[in-house]
């Protein structure tokens, strides 16, 4: 592709392809964010996931999301390094430090989410909290693999 193409999808979003697909998905969005959860966290974590999935429709969602629940660019310019960065709570980077584990499964041996980060989690968050990330870090993955397989562009609205 030269600089000069405009980048596009191989086929429609299949969420939007099949719509009844779309109102479950709508359904556990509201339940996560009913979940007890700040907003920025769950933005958070959506933006993290979705860097380390490299899915660029996601990336440029989640940046646009977090802006929308009052991240500042200081905060999403760091996601990638959290753990360096020092604009993150205990409560973000234990959500941050979740999201890569239960991202990155295949990158592990033993458990997918070792005893420390789940402990950590726990430490600051509800078991109805945990649902909503855990949820968040699933579905963002779903969305991930999604986009990645029919070339979803950044940018992209449905």
């Amino acid at each position: 592709m030269n600089a000069a193409s405009t980048p596009t999808a191989r086929m429609k979003n299949p969420a939007m392809v099949l719509p009844d697909a779309m109102k479950g998905i709508q359904s556990i969005y509201q339940a996560m964010y009913q979940g007890g959860v700040a907003p920025q966290i769950l933005e958070l974590v959506h933006l993290r996931a979705s860097q380390i999935n490299g899915c660029s429709a996601c990336v440029f969602a989640g940046v646009a999301g977090a802006k929308k629940h009052g991240e500042s660019d200081q905060r999403l310019h760091s996601v990638a390094a959290w753990r360096e960065a020092p604009f993150f709570t205990d409560a973000e980077r234990a959500a941050l430090a979740l999201t890569e584990a239960a991202t990155r499964i295949a990158d592990r041996t033993g458990k997918a989410v070792p005893d420390e980060i789940w402990d950590e989690a726990t430490d600051h968050f509800s078991e109805e909290q945990l649902s909503a990330i855990i949820l968040m870090i699933a579905l963002t993955n779903f969305f991930n693999r999604l986009n990645t397989t029919i070339e979803e562009p950044a940018g992209t609205t449905w």
